[in-house]
């Protein structure tokens, strides 16, 4: 019994626990800066780009169909994709114009 409480004595210093609490802490902050502040600064200038989409823009869906839009409401798009084909899409799966494409490439 004494060399089991020698060795649980040994075995954690007296000031481990505030450096368990700070490695924690130190490995939220990285967390915080290099992947989630990223992010959602990506996801508002997505939902601003959308948001300034007008009709007669060129947009491509994230299925990958090109066309124009051609009507605007509250959750979706109706985009022509051919002469007199129109289809309703979520805001949410329409990713980039094509004129931001074409700069990319």
């Amino acid at each position: 019994m004494n060399l089991l409480n020698i060795l649980l004595q040994t075995a954690a210093p007296k000031g481990a626990g505030y450096t368990g609490i700070i490695m924690m802490l130190l490995i939220f902050v990285v967390f915080y800066l290099f992947m989630i502040r990223p992010q959602t600064k990506k996801q508002k200038e997505i939902r601003a780009q959308r948001e300034a989409m007008q009709r007669g823009d060129k947009v491509v869906t994230s299925g990958g169909i090109y066309g124009k839009i051609r009507d605007i409401k509250e959750t979706t798009f109706t985009i022509e994709i051919a002469d007199n084909v129109r289809i309703t899409v979520d805001k949410n799966s329409v990713f980039a114009t094509a004129q931001d494409i074409n700069e990319i490439k």
